[in-house]
């Protein structure tokens, strides 16, 4: 059912809260505010309109964001405010790669991330999205220079976080009409105005525009060396982007019983930070704890993406006095609330219910990511452990058995797959100290998959015949025929003849 009160209200208060991220994650690329203000608003407009999931909020990220550092470096070192035109130009480069992606069926690739991989990278995200607040309440001991209040102002700002906490939590209770994160946003500001409270507000963090954005390209040599500069970061943002952008899809999917289109959402994502760049603005990708808090405002529709955009250019432009006066602890209290939202606490509470091997995977994507603070290099190590422990299983599935027919003739018989993995356990199975005159290996009920496993054969092979033994090979399936027929060796199984394998 189509509710535009519902979508236009938490579109607004998402709004609210891509404030602070945005400057901050301008913070992290190393430029202004600005940049990451613009880049928030012209992506949620954009991806309104040719954006693949509805609901979804596209903004400037962390993840992506942690991707621009060097590039901005680079570039500020070949000169004074290159950093930026050189990353303008990488968004532009992003957006056409991420095009490219989408027509390419890059999402098909997301069916390799197995669903422990997912839930430790959502839970590695609220776990970052917690630990980016610390230095708002001054308890970030690891990096004590980012603290950003003094002793006196704790009471206030601890005052300020749970009265916001506690609006959020109860006010639901009572009625739903309007979300509690905007009420608590207009009731802590206008308290802590009228108190002059002595308390860190969004304008800490930084200068809000005073203007439209303006088109304009990169200002920038367009030739093949920078090219080469840009590529890099372009590529990088390209696929990190896209795979946080497909994970928060799936999430959204699964919150409201739907589906929708991952190639349609590559292009209308490339779209959106080609245009974004454009205008200044930086590139991103969609956000889960925002896009999660969208939908549980009751966002549905498009409308919900455009008022977050909206909002956000009208609040910095229109009303930047009263934005500048938000107490950094009630938008803490709605990113704690965003947080709680966005850990997939079911896979939490299943921990001891479900394999080792997942639960292993799940803490490792978190443990990473948290520790590198880069979303992508945490699910980069959950989908190898998980491709580890699944070889491992799958290895131990071969099996294979012996039968004396005659006292001069003995079958083994092979059963499963014959991978890197499996070749240990498969010449474990051969017992090659004994010699009859002929023996059989059938391997009817089992597959060669990789050059391995076809050294495997060969080397079992010719340490039989090496013993006077004769060896057939029956049965094997038409695949592994190819297989062995390309690359192997002994002539019994289908291989090409010549030298033997020797064996390390």
């Amino acid at each position: 059912m189509f509710r535009p009160h519902r979508d236009v209200l938490a579109g607004l208060v998402v709004a609210f809260a891509m404030i602070p991220e945005a400057i901050a994650f301008s913070g992290i690329a190393g430029v202004d505010p600005r940049v990451g203000l613009f880049g928030a608003f012209i992506l949620a407009v954009t991806l309104a309109v040719v954006g693949g999931r509805t609901a979804m909020i596209t903004s400037a990220t962390g993840s992506t964001a942690l991707l621009m550092t060097g590039l901005v470096q680079q570039g500020d070192g070949l000169g004074t405010g290159l950093g930026l035109q050189y990353l303008l130009a990488a968004g532009i480069l992003t957006g056409i790669l991420q095009i490219a992606w989408g027509y390419l069926h890059l999402a098909h690739q997301m069916r390799f991330v197995p669903q422990p991989v997912m839930a430790g990278f959502v839970n590695a995200l609220a776990i970052l999205i917690f630990l980016a607040q610390l230095p708002q309440l001054g308890l970030d001991f690891f990096h004590p220079d980012k603290q950003v209040i003094s002793a006196a102002q704790l009471p206030a700002v601890y005052g300020l976080l749970a009265l916001t906490l506690v609006i959020i939590y109860l006010l639901p209770r009572l009625s739903t009409v309007v979300p509690s994160a905007l009420v608590a946003i207009l009731i802590s500001t206008g308290l802590s105005i009228r108190l002059g409270l002595d308390v860190p507000t969004v304008a800490t963090l930084g200068i809000l525009p005073s203007g439209l954005p303006q088109f304009g390209l990169p200002q920038v040599p367009f030739n093949l060396s920078t090219l080469g500069l840009i590529l890099p970061t372009a590529l990088a943002i390209s696929l990190v982007g896209l795979m946080e952008t497909f994970l928060t899809q799936d999430i959204l999917d699964d919150l409201t019983d739907s589906t929708s289109s991952k190639n349609v959402e590559a292009r209308g994502q490339g779209i959106g930070n080609i245009v974004s760049s454009l205008f200044g603005g930086m590139a991103g990708c969609a956000l889960v704890g925002q896009s999660v808090m969208n939908v549980g405002y009751g966002g549905r529709s498009r409308l919900s993406t455009l008022t977050s955009g909206v909002s956000l250019l009208a609040m910095i432009l229109l009303a930047s006095n009263w934005v500048n006066q938000i107490p950094m602890a009630t938008l803490v209290g709605v990113m704690v609330m965003i947080a709680i939202n966005t850990a997939n606490w079911d896979s939490i509470r299943a921990i001891r219910r479900i394999p080792k091997s997942d639960s292993a995977v799940m803490l490792l994507t978190v443990a990473v990511t948290v520790l590198t603070h880069n979303l992508a290099v945490g699910l980069l190590a959950g989908v190898a452990l998980a491709g580890i422990l699944f070889s491992r299983k799958v290895a131990k599935v071969i099996e294979v058995s012996s039968e004396l027919l005659a006292p001069d003739h003995r079958l083994y018989r092979v059963r499963g797959q014959l991978f890197f993995v499996s070749t240990i356990y498969f010449r474990q199975g051969f017992d090659l100290h004994d010699h009859p005159a002929r023996i059989s290996i059938d391997m009817a009920e089992a597959h060669i998959w990789d050059q391995s496993g076809v050294t495997a054969l060969d080397q079992v092979i010719r340490k039989m015949k090496l013993k006077g033994s004769s060896v057939e090979v029956l049965d094997l399936n038409p695949e592994s025929t190819n297989l062995f027929a390309r690359i192997g060796i002994a002539p019994e199984a289908g291989g090409r003849g010549g030298t033997p394998i020797q064996v390390a």
